[in-house]
């Protein structure tokens, strides 16, 4: 499985797919929460979007999850 270096705390566990290779779920607002340590808040959600969530390594590729209420 795939992990993003420096972000273990972040991780919820692991997501098995039929017929696919497990992956790592991270949580969302945690990996956004690290980022805005060094970087604004616009900054961060954009780094995220780019750079992390778009980012394709195969079908290892960790999840994000984001544990809010989903919008009616």
């Amino acid at each position: 499985m795939l992990t993003m270096d420096g972000y273990d705390d972040c991780i919820l566990g692991v997501v098995s797919r039929c017929g696919q290779n497990d992956i790592i779920a991270y949580d969302r607002a945690k990996v956004i929460a690290k980022l805005r340590e060094e970087m604004s808040e616009e900054d961060a959600e954009e780094f995220f979007e780019f750079n992390q969530l778009r980012a394709w390594m195969g079908d290892e590729t960790p999840c994000f999850i984001d544990l809010g209420k989903p919008s009616s």
